[in-house]
């Protein structure tokens, strides 16, 4: 089981970023279950409407394409992830991305990022593989 940081999975879905190796992608499509976390969904559409990134479609149509067109599981922030996010130590600033670690330990899911801040927490670290 896989969970993708945001990043990871617009990198992947759109088929744009050099970033993303043979093996990498490889490890995407071999996994039993590829998710995000329900705040991936948001934090597109922030991205998309503050023009940091270009989607080819409408971001709603995207995001449908993203998930349900490519077997990818969308996993909602319940009350307990959105309680170990906010009490997670303040190694990262950025909510959404605590969101996803918190998904990540919670469900027990290996986390797929670019992001090196996320290695400071040992809440993840057997879970975690940077690219």
């Amino acid at each position: 089981m896989l969970l993708l940081d945001t990043h990871i999975w617009i990198w992947w879905i759109n088929q744009t970023s050099q970033k993303l190796s043979t093996n990498v992608i490889k490890q995407i499509v071999q996994s039993d279950l590829v998710a995000i976390s329900a705040i991936s969904c948001f934090e597109v559409m922030w991205l998309h409407s503050h023009k940091r990134i270009e989607l080819n479609i409408p971001v709603c149509e995207w995001i449908i394409q993203a998930t349900e067109g490519a077997g990818v599981t969308c996993i909602p922030i319940s009350c307990e992830i959105a309680s170990l996010a906010a009490n997670l130590p303040e190694h990262h600033k950025d909510p959404q991305d605590r969101i996803i670690i918190a998904t990540a330990v919670l469900q027990k899911f290996r986390l797929l990022s670019a992001d090196l801040q996320f290695s400071a927490y040992k809440e993840i670290s057997e879970l975690l593989i940077l690219i």
